[in-house]
């Protein structure tokens, strides 16, 4: 029996499938006249109107909804399997100029779109953020694991805007609706094991946020289990690690500087409260119970500006790692 691949309508191969397979989803509109199809052995992609054994199930097809064939069948999972093995058989190529410039070409064609997008996002980690600081333990992991769905929404909303599709503001939600376990997931594992990495020196944790910093798009994207995600892309990026982590820095540098700067500052403010108890470690505890209420102060207001230089930064960042994750993760024509 005669085999089939096809181009869904999100773009995507799906192979090999049978011939009934293909009459199906004519039947239920996934697949149209000119979807673009190849039989077995074939090398050029041609449309289905051009095969005459789908000639007659054409005839009586309804509009095509142009909906891919449903995640866990057999056609999608050797699909994503022959996907998953191009991207591991080829060397990574990662064009800095072009992700780079792609930043701001990105933000001035979609400036509406990314203004009401950031304003969305930058409320929720703001509201994320604040509970971090007054509830530390609940606080930190619900900012982990719901900071990575947020993000999966809006970097996947952006991806789909750069790919030339009509994607309203609100999409961004769409981590809640449809990939809330696996973006939670991927965001909480990632954030925890990252942060145990620190128990083995800085450098491991360095590397993990950089192998994993694809690991997001590709759950929100390619719909894979979190750790099939996050194993691909650190298998991917530890071929091109230093080129990535220039661009992670490049493109995050308001935050970077921010950071540093915040850093210095609430260092200077304890060694002046150490010095303000006489270097005396006994006092120094005392007096840093006492003044408890000011340092939340600053903290809090250390955190607004956090987030707001953030939110400012994410008018650029998408363009930047979704240009980078097409060039690492897409596939090659």
């Amino acid at each position: 029996m005669a085999s089939y691949h096809v181009i869904g309508g999100d773009t995507k191969e799906y192979g090999p499938i049978w011939a009934e397979d293909i009459r199906n989803w004519i039947a239920e509109g996934r697949l149209n006249a000119q979807s673009l199809a190849k039989g077995e052995g074939e090398t050029a992609w041609r449309t289905l109107g051009s095969f005459p054994e789908f000639a007659e199930a054409l005839k009586t097809a309804p509009p095509t909804t142009a909906t891919p064939p449903p995640l866990g069948s057999a056609s999608s999972q050797a699909a994503e399997a022959g996907w998953e093995a191009e991207v591991l058989a080829r060397a990574p190529e990662l064009r800095l100029g072009e992700c780079l410039a792609a930043g701001g070409s990105c933000m001035s064609a979609n400036l509406g779109f990314l203004a009401g997008a950031v304003l969305l996002v930058g409320g929720m980690n703001l509201v994320l953020a604040l509970g971090a600081l007054y509830i530390p333990l609940l606080g930190a992991l619900a900012m982990l694991a719901l900071n990575s769905v947020i993000m999966g929404g809006f970097y996947y909303a952006c991806l789909r805007r750069m790919r030339g599709e009509k994607v309203a503001v609100t999409e961004i939600f769409w981590g809640f609706q449809n990939a809330f376990g696996p973006l939670l997931l991927t965001g909480l594992v990632a954030g925890l094991l990252t942060e145990l990495s620190v128990c083995c020196f800085v450098l491991p944790m360095i590397y993990l946020m950089v192998a994993w910093a694809f690991a997001i798009p590709l759950v929100a994207d390619k719909k894979m289990f979190f750790w099939a995600a996050l194993e691909l892309s650190r298998k991917v990026v530890t071929r091109v690690w230093f080129e990535v982590l220039v661009l992670l820095l490049v493109a995050f540098l308001p935050v970077l500087i921010y950071q540093i700067f915040n850093m210095v500052q609430t260092v200077h403010f304890l060694l002046g409260l150490y010095d303000e108890a006489n270097q005396n470690l006994q006092q120094f505890a005392q007096l840093f119970q006492n003044r408890s209420e000011e340092l939340r102060q600053v903290s809090f207001k250390a955190t607004l500006i956090a987030q707001g230089v953030l939110a400012l930064n994410l008018f650029y960042v998408p363009g930047v790692l979704m240009r980078a994750y097409e060039n690492l993760f897409g596939r090659k024509k």
